[in-house]
C-alpha cells in the first residue's frame, strides 16, 4: 500500500483545518506546529506489562505493508502512528494510523496520504457556535474523601512507607448535546499555547509535561512537579513565582521527579545535562517547577526505539511518586478509581522509531456518544503536603478542560 507525503505551503493555524468526509481523529500540536490526523486507516488496543513492545511489534508489521513515498527528511513525515498507553498495564491503550496526517515545524508544511490519488483538498473548519449545557457531578469520590486519602498518604510517608505518591481525582461532565472535538482543541490550543494539545480515542488534553522527545540521536525530557495556582494579578504572580522557587516541600517534589528521569535515561545516554535548579514554567492557570533533561544516545543504543525510552521512564515519580511500587501500590490502595489512559504516555513515532510522548495530563476522556466527559487531575504528595492545599491545586489542574468545555 502506498503512502506519500508532500509539501505544502505553511499553514496559519492547523486546528482550523479539515479534509472533505474525514472526521478529525489525533492531534499533537503545540503553538503553531505539530501533527492533525484526519480519518482512521487502522487501529489497535494493545494491553499487560508488554505492552510498549506490542505497540512496537504491531507497528513494525504495519510498516513492512507500506510503500513509503517521502522525499522529506523532518520526522513528522511519513508514515505516522499516534498512541495512548494506560497508566496501569491492565489499562487499555490505543494505537491510531489516520488516513490523513498534516504536520508542520518551524521549516515547512506537509500532508501524507494514502494510495495513488492526489492529496487530499484541505479545507477550512468552521466550527458552529451553539452553548453547550453542561451539568457537573462528582467523581469517583466527593473533594471531603478525596481530602481524607491525602490524609491516608501523608501518614504513609509519615511511617517511612512512602517518600511521595501522586493521588489523582476525576469529575464527571454531561453535555446537553454532542461536544465539538474540533471546537475543543481549538480552544485548548489558543488558552495554552505552551503545551502539547493531544487527542486520542476521545482522551483529549493540553499537556505542559514532555516525556520524552527522541531525534537523530538527541533525547528531550521536560520534567514537571511542584504547582502554585496563579492570582490573575502579574505582580502577584511574579510574588508567586518566586514563592514556588523556594518552597521546600515543591522542591522536594521536583527532586524526586527529576532522580527518575535522569536514571531512566543513564543507561541509554551519554553526555547528560541536568540543571541543578529547576525554572519556573508559566501556563495560564498555573505555575510549575520545570526541568529539561537532554542527552545522546550511547552508540549501542543509536537504533533505539521512542518506545523502548517510554518503557524505561513510565511511571515517573511526577505522576507515581517515590519508591514507584510502593507508591502503585499506594495509588491503588486510595484513589478508588481506575486512571486508564489519565497519567500514561500519549504522543506519535515515526517510521524511523523516532517521534514525542508526553504525559496525558490536564485531560478529559469523551465518550462513544460525545455527550460527557470524565476529567482528571492529580497532586503529588510529600511529607509537607496538607490537604485543604491539594484540593486546589487539584481544582486549578482541572481549569484547562473545564474551561475549553465552557466556551464552546
Amino acid at each position: 500500500m502506498k503512502i506519500n507525503t508532500v509539501e505544502i505551503p505553511r499553514i496559519d493555524n492547523l486546528s482550523a483545518v479539515s479534509i472533505a468526509g474525514l472526521e478529525i481523529s489525533v492531534t499533537w500540536l503545540r503553538g503553531k506546529n505539530g501533527l492533525i490526523g484526519f480519518g482512521k486507516k487502522t487501529s489497535t488496543q494493545v494491553l499487560g506489562v508488554e505492552r510498549f513492545r506490542t505497540a512496537q511489534s504491531w507497528w513494525q508489521k504495519q510498516l513492512s505493508n507500506l510503500e513509503i513515498n517521502n522525499s522529506l527528511s523532518d520526522s513528522g513525515t511519513g508514515p505516522i502512528v499516534f498512541a495512548s498507553f494506560g497508566f496501569q498495564p491492565e489499562s487499555k491503550s490505543t494505537l491510531v494510523l489516520p488516513e490523513v496526517v498534516i504536520g508542520q515545524n518551524e521549516k515547512r508544511a506537509w500532508i501524507t496520504w494514502f494510495g495513488d490519488n492526489p492529496a487530499p483538498s484541505i479545507k477550512n473548519y468552521l466550527p458552529t457556535n451553539e452553548k453547550l449545557n453542561l451539568n457537573w457531578l462528582p467523581g469517583s469520590l466527593s473533594e471531603s474523601d478525596w481530602q481524607n486519602q491525602i490524609d491516608k498518604a501523608i501518614a504513609q510517608i509519615a511511617q517511612g512507607e512512602i517518600e511521595k505518591v501522586v493521588i489523582a481525582r476525576d469529575l464527571i461532565v454531561n453535555s446537553s448535546r454532542a461536544i465539538n472535538i474540533q471546537k475543543l482543541i481549538q480552544n485548548l490550543e489558543t488558552e495554552y499555547p505552551n503545551t502539547w494539545v493531544f487527542l486520542n480515542e476521545g482522551l483529549v488534553g493540553a499537556t505542559p509535561e514532555l516525556l520524552i522527545r527522541l531525534g537523530n540521536s538527541l533525547v528531550t525530557s521536560r520534567v514537571l512537579a511542584g504547582t502554585i495556582q496563579k492570582s490573575g494579578s502579574e505582580e502577584k504572580d511574579l510574588a508567586l513565582a518566586a514563592s514556588l522557587a523556594k518552597s521546600s516541600k515543591d522542591l522536594e517534589e521536583h527532586e524526586y521527579a527529576v532522580n527518575s528521569v535522569a536514571t531512566a535515561l543513564e543507561k541509554f545516554c551519554l553526555s547528560m545535562n541536568v540543571p541543578e535548579s529547576p525554572f519556573v514554567l508559566h501556563l495560564s492557570n498555573v505555575m510549575h517547577l520545570a526541568t529539561d533533561v537532554t542527552g545522546v544516545l550511547k552508540d549501542e543504543f543509536k537504533n533505539a526505539n521512542i518506545l523502548d525510552l517510554v518503557s524505561q521512564l513510565h511511571p515517573s515519580a511526577a505522576v507515581c511518586g517515590t519508591p514507584t511500587e510502593k507508591a502503585m501500590q499506594a495509588i491503588s490502595n486510595l484513589e478508588m478509581m481506575d486512571r486508564a489512559r489519565y497519567a500514561g504516555p500519549v504522543g506519535w513515532l515515526n517510521s524511523k522509531g523516532e517521534g514525542e510522548f508526553g504525559i496525558a495530563l490536564r485531560c478529559g476522556q469523551i465518550n462513544e456518544n460525545l455527550d460527557q466527559v470524565r476529567l482528571f487531575a492529580g497532586c503529588g504528595i510529600v511529607a509537607g503536603s496538607n490537604p485543604a492545599t491539594e484540593l486546589l491545586e487539584s481544582q486549578a489542574k482541572f481549569k484547562p478542560m473545564r474551561t475549553a468545555l465552557e466556551t464552546l
